[in-house]
């Protein structure tokens, strides 16, 4: 039997990583909870395993090796458990992140700090475990401010704080999401936001993946921070970018990261970039499926699975090939029971459409947003330059009908007339 590999998720956000794998030759076995993960179709096999679990991850892992099964590695993308992969290739003996690394990677506090001790810039921060506490750093800090769970990802529970907010309330919302029962409250840094992806091997680090994040949803979602895609190419310049990019990379040094990836936000000051915060995964979602690979013709995801297994991954492979526009696109929908999803069809045959995806069918209950979890769909575009693709966004925009019956929460009735919300302005 070939090597093999396993991958923790099978949701849309590891499919990716998925096919990559079994592109390059290996075996893999895709593990979710959730039996009707779509993963699992893709994979070798699968296995109905929830995997935060770390005890029954080991013992599938010993009865894979009992069947014979010579098993090379473990990774993930897109699920922010840097810590369920190290303990599961330290039973393994395979390449994964150290327990300290995992650990700072997850706990936004710690991590702040040893930012701070070894001098990545960073923002002014505070952990905070009651309202108490937030309104005193509000008084002695003044606003704006940015409050979010010490322990959570997706944008769960990040509010922009301002003046006349209800701190009490935003207080009670982050803390939810927080395990540990702590949130962080941070200085709010204006300027330009980057997403990066860095692959390292033996403490060196290369940063394919390289995004502008989009935040023209700021108003409809405030006080929630809520994240509709990226550009690439960034317009940063090559200096900028340059700085960007050392940055990253010694914050993960500072994390002791010498072999794996990182995924960094990062935000472009007067005074330079500064570090919002760093996790020791590749990002869900589209970045390195689409934008990148589409932008530049670099798949680093198999870079990351080399080094997983333990191989050594080609750094030089990762030099972009071209340069072409991109960007990501979300639907967000209004809460209600979806009806009908209209004009995706015509769509599909546009050649510039790389993607269009709805995680929602017909007679589905569509959740408020609250996070990225609870995004409607999707979409990739290309284009010559950012004109053109904006243009095409605007079309997707415009010929995606999505009809929501809104229901009344208080009666649990469907309310008069329905919803239409598929528009960044809707």
């Amino acid at each position: 039997m070939t090597g093999t590999l396993l991958v923790l998720g099978a949701s849309a956000d590891q499919l990716f990583m998925i096919e990559t794998a079994r592109a390059m030759g290996l075996h893999v076995v895709a593990i979710d909870r959730n039996p009707d993960s779509p993963g699992f179709a893709r994979a070798n096999e699968s296995a109905v395993v929830s995997t935060r679990d770390v005890p029954a991850l080991v013992e599938l892992a010993d009865s894979l090796r009992a069947k014979g099964h010579r098993l090379l590695g473990v990774t993930t993308m897109g699920s922010d458990i840097p810590d369920v992969v190290a303990a599961l290739a330290a039973h393994l003996g395979t390449p994964g992140p150290s327990t300290e690394s995992a650990r700072l990677a997850t706990d936004k506090y710690a991590m702040k700090c040893r930012f701070r001790e070894r001098g990545i810039p960073i923002p002014w921060f505070e952990r905070i475990e009651r309202a108490a506490e937030l309104h005193a750093a509000v008084a002695a800090r003044g606003l704006p401010l940015v409050l979010k769970p010490l322990d959570s990802s997706g944008s769960r529970g990040v509010f922009l704080l301002e003046p006349g907010c209800d701190l009490d309330a935003l207080f009670a919302r982050s803390i939810a999401y927080s395990r540990i029962g702590a949130c962080l409250v941070e200085e709010y840094l204006p300027g330009p936001q980057i997403s990066t992806e860095t692959v390292l091997w033996r403490g060196r680090g290369v940063t394919p993946g390289f995004a502008d994040r989009n935040y023209e949803l700021l108003d409809r979602f405030r006080p929630q921070f809520m994240e509709n895609g990226g550009w690439v190419p960034s317009t940063l310049d090559t200096a900028e970018r340059q700085a960007v990019e050392d940055l990253v990379v010694r914050a993960s040094l500072a994390l002791d990261i010498t072999d794996g990836v990182t995924k960094g936000d990062v935000v472009m000051t007067d005074e330079g970039p500064k570090m919002i915060e760093l996790a020791a995964r590749l990002s869900g979602g589209d970045f390195c499926e689409s934008l990148v690979p589409l932008g530049t013709g670099v798949n680093y995801v198999e870079a990351a699975i080399r080094i997983a297994i333990g191989d050594t991954p080609d750094l030089d492979a990762l030099t972009p090939r071209f340069e072409r526009c991109v960007a990501n696109r979300y639907f967000f929908v209004e809460p209600g029971r979806l009806r009908r999803i209209g004009g995706a069809e015509s769509l599909r045959g546009e050649p510039w459409l790389a993607k269009l995806a709805f995680w929602y069918a017909a007679g589905d209950t569509i959740p408020p947003t609250r996070s990225h979890a609870e995004r409607f769909g999707v979409f990739v575009v290309v284009g010559r330059n950012r004109d053109e693709v904006q243009a095409r966004i605007d079309e997707v925009y415009r010929r995606v009908e999505i009809v929501v019956d809104r229901v009344a929460e208080s009666r649990g009735v469907s309310a008069a007339g329905s919803g239409v919300g598929v528009a960044p302005t809707a």
